[in-house]
């Protein structure tokens, strides 16, 4: 295998080396905010209020599609691998991996590990948990990561996993966190049961209201799960989340309005935790229906508002414009260099000619719940872009329900994404054609070929040219409006000890406050 050189000394042999000297590399992601280093003490009751949560949330772990399933399962269920808040891999459920040509990765898989249920965690039951995510009878958001998978075998404490094809950034795949390692029995899991390896055992839920989890007296991690028990809350209305905060009724809220967070420094009862990544906020068109079949009519509205704006007035400054691109500036390749979209009228008159109109009326659906001042996102759009001859009817659905009734059933709403750690990861969830999460379903026969020749080369410069390109057909040819990256703007009472570090590949320290957080 080539030993390709990457940036900081390190070489593509050198990545394919497992443990916890595995640097992804050179992509560090940012540190996060550096806080006073206090000493972690045991103890409390931690109580989260979270903006999202639904009645129709479930177990399954093919399924989970925002934070709240995401941080409930951080508490219950461990990885193979997990990232750290500076952004390194380390080990997890899996002690090491390694390979010799990237095709072939061997997991050796920790050993001394136990279920809630008292069952030893053994790599059968990894194999399992993987093998959920395959197959065509999958319906896993994570499918498309295992088509490259050929095979998946035990080969005593080893998990051994190969692909049609070189991909030194697997090990980040493994560490999304729809791959949990759950028991398993006749080779299969069950994917609706509560039982995990985690820090804390469920002692009740009902989704969209509340979680009660109580500590794992038996957990592995004896430097993790510092609190007796947590509670998770789901408030839906932002309002509603920051009294909560301000009257000590939980200790914790996400997607702080940045227009609140003055009064809440007033208050002095919380520290404000403001930690940018590659986050962002979309707007997904349905490619399949007209207007939006019509790439000029996408680029029509791509230029109808100002993204600046956005920035300045639903961020408060805390994010920064995206030029339609979901690879953020922490990311390895990123396109610093491409070019810019900038509120501009008459271009998107130009554009809206060339599809044969005039004049164009789109009706789009947002909630707050997609993230925080989305309703309001969309009505400063819908106000520039009368300049340009068209017409956003902003429709405000109601919060509760809306993954389940909005997204990716109208054809053009607000969401958001977190961002992932490298670009394949990111592109395979949500742009390449058929998959799952593709919530505008974008399909681009150049790009999807692209993106599986990028897995395996080795040459630097032509991977980097390989993504840029990736990233500018996302941006000119695609079907989804990104017009910002958003900092993850959290608020905590000051009875909360935080680590120095705070990870930015995930809101709520890449969602394991759960596990990393105490009470100082």
């Amino acid at each position: 295998m080539t030993n390709t050189k990457f940036p900081h000394g390190m070489t593509r042999r050198g990545l394919l080396k497992s443990g916890m000297a595995m640097t992804a590399a050179g992509l560090i992601l940012p540190a996060g905010m550096a806080r006073a280093q206090a000493e972690p003490k045991r103890g409390g009751v931690f109580r989260i209020g979270l903006g999202h949560g639904s009645t129709t949330d479930s177990y399954d772990p093919g399924l989970w599609e925002q934070l709240y399933v995401q941080t409930f399962a951080a508490a219950r269920v461990n990885y193979l691998i997990e990232i750290a808040a500076d952004g390194n891999l380390v080990p997890e459920l899996a002690e090491s991996w390694e390979s010799a040509d990237g095709m072939t990765w061997v997991f050796k898989i920790r050993e001394g590990v136990s279920f809630h249920s008292g069952k030893p965690m053994t790599p059968d039951d990894v194999l399992a948990s993987l093998n959920f995510h395959r197959g065509d009878a999958s319906t896993s958001a994570v499918k498309p990561f295992f088509d490259p998978v050929t095979d998946i075998k035990v080969d005593g404490q080893n998990v051994v996993v190969t692909l049609n094809a070189a991909n030194a950034d697997f090990p980040y795949l493994m560490s999304d966190y729809h791959l949990p390692v759950l028991p398993s029995a006749e080779g299969k899991i069950d994917p609706n049961t509560s039982d995990g390896t985690g820090g804390y055992i469920v002692e009740s839920y009902e989704p969209g209201v509340q979680a009660t989890m109580n500590r794992n007296p038996n957990y592995w991690k004896a430097d993790r799960a510092h609190f007796d028990q947590i509670i998770m809350l789901t408030i839906l209305d932002p309002a509603a989340r920051l009294n909560a905060l301000m009257t000590g009724e939980v200790d914790l809220i996400d997607q702080v309005d940045p227009a609140s967070i003055a009064l809440l420094e007033s208050r002095g009862v919380s520290k404000i935790l403001s930690v940018s990544g590659n986050a962002h906020y979309v707007f997904p068109m349905d490619a399949r229906a007209a207007p939006f079949s019509d790439n000029h009519v996408r680029l029509a509205l791509k230029y109808a508002f100002d993204r600046q704006e956005l920035v300045d007035k639903i961020l408060a400054g805390h994010g920064s414009v995206s030029n339609d691109n979901p690879i953020g500036p922490a990311n390895r390749y990123f396109y610093a260099e491409m070019e810019a979209k900038t509120y501009d009228p008459d271009k998107a008159k130009f554009h809206l000619k060339e599809a044969g109109m005039d004049k164009l009326e789109v009706t789009l659906s947002a909630a707050n719940a997609a993230f925080s001042g989305a309703v309001d996102a969309a009505v400063l759009m819908s106000e520039k872009a009368a300049a340009a001859g068209i017409t956003i009817n902003v429709d405000r659905v109601p919060d509760d329900g809306y993954w389940d009734n909005v997204w990716m059933k109208k054809p053009f709403a607000a969401s958001y994404w977190g961002g992932r750690p490298v670009e394949d990861q990111m592109f395979t969830t949500a742009y390449t054609s058929g998959a799952e999460w593709n919530e505008s379903f974008w399909s681009n026969e150049a790009f999807d070929k692209l993106l599986v020749a990028a897995r395996s080369e080795l040459d630097d410069a032509k991977r980097r040219e390989m993504y840029q390109e990736m990233q500018r057909l996302v941006s000119f040819e695609g079907s989804t409006i990104i017009p910002m990256y958003n900092n993850y703007v959290m608020a905590v009472a000051n009875s909360v000890g935080t680590p120095e570090k705070i990870s930015a590949n995930w809101n709520l320290d890449g969602f394991r406050a759960v596990e990393r957080w105490w009470f100082s």
